[in-house]
């Protein structure tokens, strides 16, 4: 009885389920032997739904049935002993199925092992050594991106937890339309959209006057000797497929190829405007691929397109600003993909 002084757990969902998990244990104590049993006083019983902790040990479980398949669902506890750890991982195989398991262990072999060996059963399972015990929250945090569930019995395949149950519970609708239209809806910056063009640089535009989907064409650029060898020198990166022409010629580039950090920062050059204006700084790339190697006389050119765009709230004594999400693709004199990433500015609000 919560009520009562010291007491911290509080009734089941209604008598009913007090019922279903009296039947439970009944079924459980002829398999397995009650070690303990709460008391509580007999008004108690009059005024809520509540079930008395229970223990209970199981001396031969690898042969019971009871333990592996009732769940009473209320503070009712069977132990399972073992003397092998492998005895241990078929006993949580046995239970066919649990939303969460914890195993508590120094031993990181044993954890791999218990990990190998009954994760397919479980929705999640919580590992506590003695470097997190003190933080660890118990297994009933759930991990985020997870759905609610676990296999056999608990269902659903996995675990509930942060963004990904939130999902689960959110009505979802695809939209289907030609790349602008989607564009204009999403306010999100689709492959093949019609882009917008003005005559103005972007990087000369505050973050309102910025438009998704606004693009900007760079000029070329031919890659030559000196790029290459002055990149390496400065950088210090003589990998041997950017100076060595033997062993570039029987690598899988066939010959000497720029080095990849090159063409990013030779992309950088030309679609950055270099004067001051509301481009406060590169806030960080994502997404970054070669697809293509780029060789000595290859012509690079850009194609900048605004992605995205999010206000940022930054403190009072700080600029009003903006991360803009640039899509770049990074492109040869054959119109071949080469590069292509996500790079982040932050830009000035008015």
């Amino acid at each position: 009885d919560p009520s009562q002084e010291g007491v911290t757990m509080g009734p089941l969902a209604a008598k009913s389920q007090v019922a279903e998990v009296s039947k439970c244990v009944e079924a459980l104590s002829k398999e397995a032997e009650v070690v303990f049993r709460g008391e509580f006083s007999a008004s108690a019983s009059d005024k809520g739904a509540f079930q008395q902790i229970t223990l209970l040990h199981s001396a031969d479980a690898m042969h019971a049935k009871a333990p592996h398949e009732l769940e009473a669902f209320g503070p009712v506890n069977t132990v399972l002993g073992y003397k092998h750890l492998d005895d241990a991982i078929e006993l949580a195989r046995m239970g066919k199925g649990s939303l969460v398991g914890s195993l508590f262990t120094n031993d990181n072999t044993v954890a791999r092992a218990v990990a190998m060996g009954v994760a397919p059963y479980h929705g999640r399972l919580l590992m506590v050594n003695r470097h997190c015990s003190k933080e660890s929250t118990g297994h009933g945090s759930p991990m985020p991106h997870l759905i609610h569930g676990g296999p056999g019995r608990a269902g659903g395949g996995e675990e509930m937890g942060g963004a990904r149950g939130v999902m689960h519970y959110l009505q979802r609708a695809a939209l289907q339309g030609s790349p602008t239209t989607i564009a204009a809806i999403t306010n999100q910056f689709s492959k093949g959209a019609e882009p917008i063009t003005t005559p103005v640089h972007p990087f000369r535009k505050y973050f309102e006057e910025l438009q998704v989907g606004e693009q900007l064409l760079t000029h070329r650029r031919t890659i030559t000797e000196a790029d290459v060898v002055n990149f390496a020198g400065i950088s210090g990166d003589f990998f041997y497929a950017h100076m060595d022409d033997i062993a570039a010629k029987e690598s899988i580039f066939e010959k000497r190829v720029a080095h990849g950090y090159f063409v990013i920062a030779a992309a950088a050059g030309l679609f950055v405007d270099p004067a001051p204006g509301p481009v406060i700084a590169n806030y960080g790339l994502e997404g970054l691929r070669f697809t293509q190697p780029v060789y000595v006389g290859d012509t690079i050119r850009v194609r900048l397109t605004c992605k995205q765009k999010t206000a940022k709230d930054v403190p009072d004594d700080q600029p009003k600003q903006g991360v803009v999400a640039w899509d770049v693709e990074v492109e040869n004199q054959n119109q071949e993909l080469v590069a292509t990433y996500t790079v982040l500015t932050l830009v000035k609000r008015r």
